[in-house]
């Protein structure tokens, strides 16, 4: 299969050598049946300078590109622990992603256009690749119908349509806490694409394999 991981700079953000050395080492064991592709996002260090650029005066359009660059900061980190499973450059287009991949290779990729998300870009590489599979590593374990923080009466949700994600991510302040945890851009590249996709808790590194190959708990997205 072709797989396509999102996984989210705070998954990685204070983590140690041997922490981030076993997600390489769970993404090789998958590699070896399977073209992996990962993008990486940008998370702590991503925000931090941002809102000192901002506090600077700097405009959207350079927050963006400094959110860009912490991507590859962290991309460069993880093709580091996978060693020579990885291509040691980061592409800067989904055609250099795709030329990059061949049997055991896993292709790491940042940010790559201002004004997306690296769920975004991840969800269009699957749509390039032609991906079997969209996992979305977060720090969130799943869709809820509402915040789960917020409202104890919030449910996760097991499994919905590509249209009710992209429904549900439309209508949600993309804020910290959001009940939806994908942007609407990427939510609707999903919808178009028809692309399966996973949204699992990428704390737990087993979720890596179970989100490709099942038996998470978080939130599968299907045709309907």
């Amino acid at each position: 299969m072709i797989l396509v991981y999102s996984l989210g700079g705070s998954i990685l953000a204070g983590r140690d050598a041997k922490s981030l050395q076993e997600y390489a080492d769970a993404l090789k064991e998958l590699a070896k049946a399977h073209q992996i592709y990962v993008v990486v996002g940008g998370g702590r260090i991503a925000r931090e300078y941002i809102e000192k650029a901002r506090a600077l005066g700097a405009s959207e359009m350079f927050c963006d590109l400094i959110g860009i660059g912490a991507t590859k900061l962290n991309s460069a980190l993880l093709i580091a622990a996978f060693g020579r499973a990885a291509p040691q450059e980061i592409p800067e287009t989904y055609a250099q992603a795709a030329r990059l991949a061949c049997p055991g290779r896993i292709v790491v990729m940042g940010g790559v256009a201002p004004g997306q998300t690296t769920d975004a870009v991840a969800a269009l590489l699957a749509e390039y690749v032609g991906a079997n599979k969209l996992i979305i590593a977060t720090s969130v374990d799943g869709v809820y119908t509402a915040d789960p923080e917020k409202d104890p009466k919030a449910e996760k949700i097991a499994s919905m349509t590509h249209g009710e994600l992209s429904r549900m991510a439309a209508q949600t302040d993309m804020k910290a806490g959001s009940r939806s945890p994908v942007d609407p851009l990427a939510a609707k590249i999903i919808e178009r694409s028809r692309i399966p996709t996973a949204i699992v808790f990428g704390k737990k590194i087993e979720n890596l394999k179970k989100g490709a190959l099942g038996g998470h708990s978080g939130t599968e997205i299907r045709q309907g």
